[in-house]
């Protein structure tokens, strides 16, 4: 995702995550927008950049497919409150997902009251063996909470491969 913003000169500039992969040629584009962006630069244009290797991003891709699956297969109970009836929300669902498996911070709100937040799950923040342990969390939970003795780890585990053959 780009952004323009205007330096102390008053020229623009384009602030750009992207993601390259190592080659024997070098450092190339890893996906679409990268690609784009690279090849909009002119020979001599310079570059700053913070790196981070990336944790396996096609266990990131499954980990989203599992929680795709949990959300389109959970049906909350219908409730009313002073604000009108809940909707079902999926940021809020994956947010909850991981407060109830444990990684979580608690924040201090405006109020004074105090109450866990998610932590990121971005690969910059978390490592990839915590990444794993999150994941077995997540189909414990979805196991318990959402489908309950019908299923294994094992066939909700296919399942997702399913899905992700088919993303």
């Amino acid at each position: 995702m780009a952004e323009r913003a205007e330096g102390a000169t008053g020229r623009y500039f384009v602030i750009m995550e992207t993601y390259l992969v190592k080659s024997q040629a070098g450092l190339l584009p890893a996906d679409p927008p990268t690609e784009d962006w690279y090849r909009k630069l002119k020979v001599g244009d310079v570059v700053r950049q913070e790196s981070t290797v990336v944790r396996n991003p096609g266990f990131h891709r499954k980990y989203f497919a599992l929680l795709h699956i949990g959300f389109e297969n959970w049906q909350p109970d219908e409730i009313d409150s002073k604000y009108g009836t809940p909707l079902k929300n999926f940021e809020r669902f994956r947010k909850d997902v991981a407060i109830l498996c444990g990684y979580y911070d608690i924040v201090i709100r405006l109020d004074g009251t105090s109450r866990p937040e998610a932590k990121s799950i971005s690969f910059a923040r978390m490592e990839e063996d915590e990444f794993e342990k999150l994941y077995s969390a997540t189909i414990d939970l979805f196991l318990k909470r959402i489908y309950g003795a019908d299923m294994t780890k094992e066939e909700l585990d296919k399942i997702v491969n399913e899905f992700l053959r088919f993303a």
